[in-house]
């Protein structure tokens, strides 16, 4: 056997449902030479259905350079037949775009066929036995799923989702604040949405050039309520959400393409004797490491908080790609006379709070044996 050919025999086989969209085409972007993970099956729309996969996306690949070989010979199957992928892939990641129910409904016909689906959709993200994980905050969730699977009956077949792409901007400072010992009572929030967010073709052009909306269809929702859920904890066959930090969010979408901006004012749940100073709070996220790090998963970023002290930082096309998009990034760190502190945070989110955000957490399933003897 050739070195290539047993290099990619060890690799496990995934497959990406949704994959002719923008998060599809991202996934099958990034999985390009990865070390774990080989993309051997694509699946889509009914209309993209039997044809080779670079007829598909003809004139439609967003990513920026060429389709990668290995997949662009690949025929795109119909999504919505889970037993089309049997033998074809170990597990999906899934890009579906569709109503939340339709979604729901077919991922777990995916792992009823016994195909485990690591999720970028949010039709799951309320399931109150699926995880939703940022790896270097709960990856004590994963416990959850051997409870999932006894509920459904499934014997391999499990799904795992990513949160919101917004609250990547917010969450690992926040956490680690709160790990270290410094709860947070309640904070307000807003973030400035870059228009990748919205997928393709996006935000209209008259609505987004010169322009700031100052709403986005239910952004507000998923960033005062999914990071209780993140910092709940695995309670018998459920998550049980946190009861704290209470958030006030405003949402809008901003003229960038790529990179999620959110300015944050906390307020600690201590004492005032007992909250920490700003050097300690920036000790507190300049030393974070968590288990994606000690495991150095291939996506993991080295730094997953950097602090910048510019006065005119973080700025999502100067900062979005920062430890190779996977970086939460913060300045601006301040008393605030209403609150505590203030700051602003930057995040990638179509790479964190997307594509490569889903390879981490499969990273992370397979390093903890969930993609054994599939």
């Amino acid at each position: 056997m050739l070195v290539k050919e047993k290099i990619m025999a060890d690799k496990i086989s995934v497959g990406v449902l949704g994959a002719t969209g923008m998060v599809g085409q991202r996934y099958i972007k990034l999985l390009e030479n990865h070390p774990w993970f080989e993309v051997t099956y694509v699946a889509a729309s009914p209309r993209s259905a039997g044809k080779p996969y670079c007829e598909a996306v003809k004139n439609r690949w967003l990513i920026g350079s060429d389709i990668p070989e290995a997949v662009a010979g690949l025929t795109v199957q119909d999504a919505n037949d889970p037993k089309l992928a049997l033998g074809k892939c170990k597990f999906v990641f899934s890009a579906l775009e569709m109503g939340k129910d339709e979604i729901k409904a077919l991922e777990e016909a995916y792992a009823a066929e016994g195909i485990p689906v690591v999720s970028n959709a949010s039709a799951n993200r309320w399931t109150s036995d699926v995880p939703m994980l940022i790896p270097e905050i709960n990856a004590g969730h994963l416990d959850i799923i051997e409870k999932q699977k006894a509920h459904h009956g499934w014997s391999k077949g499990f799904i795992a989702v990513k949160p919101n792409c917004s609250l990547q901007t917010y969450m690992m400072p926040l956490h680690a604040l709160i790990q270290a010992g410094y709860p947070v009572k309640r904070m307000i929030v807003t973030t400035l949405q870059a228009v990748s967010g919205a997928g393709y073709p996006g935000v209209a052009s008259f609505d987004m050039i010169d322009n700031i909306v100052p709403f986005i269809g239910g952004e507000e929702e998923k960033t005062e309520k999914e990071c209780l859920k993140i910092l709940g904890t695995v309670s018998g066959d459920e998550i049980k959400n946190a009861a704290l930090p209470v958030v006030s969010s405003t949402c809008t979408r901003v003229p960038v393409i790529d990179g999620h901006t959110a300015t944050v004012s906390l307020e600690f749940d201590l004492p005032d004797d007992k909250k920490p100073s700003l050097e300690e709070i920036e000790r507190v996220w300049t030393s974070f490491r968590a288990l994606p790090q000690e495991l150095k998963l291939p996506s993991a970023p080295e730094k997953p908080i950097v602090v910048r002290h510019e006065e005119n930082r973080p700025q999502p096309r100067r900062d979005r790609d920062t430890e190779k998009g996977m970086a939460c990034v913060i300045g601006r760190l301040r008393k605030c006379n209403v609150f505590d502190v203030k700051f602003v945070a930057l995040s990638h989110n179509t790479k964190r709070g997307a594509a490569l955000g889903g390879i981490l957490n499969a990273e992370l399933l397979k390093a903890k044996g969930f993609f054994d003897n599939l």
